[in-house]
């Protein structure tokens, strides 16, 4: 596969870290989850539960090895030592400054390893006068910005529904390492990689912080309205809403004619983008009397053949009923040695040659710890005495 070679030491836990691990681990690499004996990846209690495993947790960890490992003492310590010597990349979410504490600062870990990625997955950055805050998604959001554009505008800031900031941050954090191994083939070389919740965010306000760098205007909540391209929203059909999203003005006066509505061509409001969106209400209004005279099936039939993107508001499971989920197999089904048949997230990359796949199930705790103690050059005798002394 892909990162086949590569070695992770994965530090991190609930859900940024472990998807930036999780990715990795698809394509490829030996990702050897580090967890505490006793308690584990808090995510392991944490949603619903099949079988007495935590699907949550199996969808973020599946093609992992868990190696449990107390850190708090130095036999732990040396182990982890040992591995990171025998490491490509180490990934972490503690905050900032733990690491160091830990023994395992940038300059400790190259003396470990001179080449080896060390990656932070951070709420706020290694640096700044944040620095020390704890930070979770819906600060995250909040501190971003992102949160402000969020909404209706006569209702309240709201946040996205997933923990987006979570999913991005670990996104990159992905890139980050991969773009970092490219460049240790080439030059031999490590790399420390940062990424934060809060910039991942803040990277992603797009074309309202553009427009607001232009013109320092503070954007306003636009609900489903998109201030340039109009009209762009959820529309009522005689079964249920539709999403229709024309991107110009040459979309807008194809979708008038998908929706038989040709007698608003010449009308002077909804000339051009910014005459609809002043008057976003009126022609809004306009094509909502129309829909609503068919189903959602056919006016989807109708703005698709035009070439215009629309598509059906799903709920949970409409989405998961949806002949392209299916077709895209983005609800897998894992067979768990212990646990049984287990439902988990798709590959969100699809490789042609050669495609991600489930190699190995999310493990239970500790699963692997005697097998990598093994690879390390432990004897069972050491195993059977760290297990006793609560090391492992």
């Amino acid at each position: 596969m892909q990162l086949e070679g590569i070695r992770v030491v994965d530090l991190t836990r609930i859900l940024a870290g472990p998807f930036c691990s999780m990715f990795l681990a698809d394509m490829g690499a030996e990702v050897i989850k580090i967890e505490d004996p006793f308690d584990g990846d808090p995510v392991r209690k944490q949603g619903a539960s099949v079988n007495g495993y935590s699907l949550y947790f199996a969808s973020f960890n599946r093609n992992k090895r868990s190696l449990t490992l107390a850190l708090r003492t130095k036999e732990g310590m040396d182990i982890l030592r040992s591995l990171i010597r025998q490491a490509d990349v180490i990934v972490n979410n503690y905050r900032p400054g733990v690491m160091e504490k830990m023994g395992l600062g940038r300059a400790e870990l190259m003396a470990l390893k001179p080449d080896i990625i060390s990656c932070h997955v951070t709420g706020f950055g290694l640096t700044g006068p944040y620095t020390d805050r704890p930070s979770f998604d819906f600060i995250a959001q909040a501190m971003s910005g992102f949160m402000s554009v969020t909404g209706f505008e006569e209702g309240p800031p709201m946040r996205a529904g997933p923990p987006i900031s979570d999913l991005v941050a670990g996104q990159q954090a992905a890139m980050g390492i991969l773009a970092a191994l490219v460049r240790r083939n080439r030059t031999g070389e490590g790399e420390e990689i940062a990424t934060a919740l809060t910039d991942g965010m803040t990277s992603m306000l797009a074309f309202l912080a553009t427009n607001y760098f232009a013109n320092e205007k503070i954007p306003k909540r636009t609900g489903n309205d998109h201030s340039l391209a109009s009209p762009y929203g959820l529309f009522e059909a005689s079964d249920g809403q539709i999403a229709i999203a024309p991107s110009n003005d040459r979309f807008y006066f194809k979708l008038l004619d998908a929706l038989d509505l040709g007698h608003l061509r010449d009308h002077p409001d909804f000339q051009t983008n910014d005459d609809r969106y002043l008057h976003r209400l009126a022609i809004n209004a306009e094509i909502n009397l129309q829909t609503k005279k068919q189903s959602v099936a056919h006016w989807i039939d109708a703005i698709n053949r035009a070439g215009i993107p629309c598509g059906k508001v799903l709920d949970m499971g409409q989405v998961f009923e949806d002949p392209q989920t299916q077709h895209q197999q983005m609800r897998m089904t894992i067979d768990h040695p212990q646990h049984g048949k287990l439902d988990v997230l798709g590959f969100p990359i699809k490789f042609t040659d050669e495609p991600c796949r489930v190699h190995r199930p999310p493990p239970v705790l500790g699963a692997d710890t005697d097998a990598i103690l093994t690879e390390l050059g432990f004897n069972t005798q050491q195993i059977h005495e760290l297990r006793a002394r609560g090391v492992i």
